[in-house]
């Protein structure tokens, strides 16, 4: 089975401190009260103001935030690190099609209620075709996807087909073996090899 690369650029590693001087960041960014580097080191008690400027540093290296000169309030998170889901293409809900071409947008994860999940877990695709109607999700709304190699009986996946393609179906099972299936009576069941690459956790839909 042909291996697929969701296309999602990874989230750098960070010591738990870092994490905890980017969360911080990411609270007050959401309060439109950006911190300054005096507040940093009171909220996480750092005595210098130095050991702040080093773990920002290590921040704008990793492609988390960016300062900007001569003001106080200078921080600001980059779209990486504000956890927004990139929308990497579209994928068929007809026939199978090719997945995803480049990043055509971002969804801001603070508008679903993803629990626990991170940057690492989930992608975006843009639904294509009219098979899945019966199930709710229409041509050009965008599939969030938890990624994962498996998923149960009934749920909606992102699977990958022996050709490399990709499409958004029900997953079925029967006399023991997996098939895919349309929500919509005018396709018909998928039975050739294929490969689970995520499972759809909502979808967004915009009027």
């Amino acid at each position: 089975m042909c291996g697929i690369s969701i296309g999602m650029e990874k989230k750098p590693f960070l010591t738990p401190k870092q994490e905890k001087v980017l969360n911080f960041i990411r609270k007050k960014v959401g309060e439109r009260l950006p911190p300054t580097i005096r507040e940093i080191g009171e909220e996480l008690g750092f005595k210098s103001t130095g050991t702040v400027r080093d773990y920002l540093k290590a921040l704008v290296q990793k492609g988390l935030v960016r300062r900007m000169n001569n003001k106080s309030r200078a921080i600001e998170l980059t779209e990486r690190a504000s956890f927004k889901i990139p929308i990497i293409g579209t994928i068929m809900a007809g026939k199978p099609g090719l997945a995803y071409e480049e990043i055509q947008g971002y969804v801001d994860a603070d508008d679903l209620y993803l629990g626990r999940l991170g940057f690492d877990d989930v992608f975006a695709l843009r639904v294509k075709g009219d098979s899945m109607i019966d199930a709710g999700i229409l041509e050009g709304d965008i599939a969030i996807i938890k990624k994962r190699p498996d998923a149960n009986n009934n749920d909606v996946v992102a699977a990958l087909l022996a050709n490399n393609e990709v499409t958004l179906k029900r997953l079925r099972s029967k006399s023991g073996k997996f098939h895919l299936e349309a929500a919509n009576a005018n396709y018909p069941p998928i039975f050739e090899e294929f490969k689970v690459i995520g499972k759809l956790i909502t979808v967004i839909r915009k009027y």
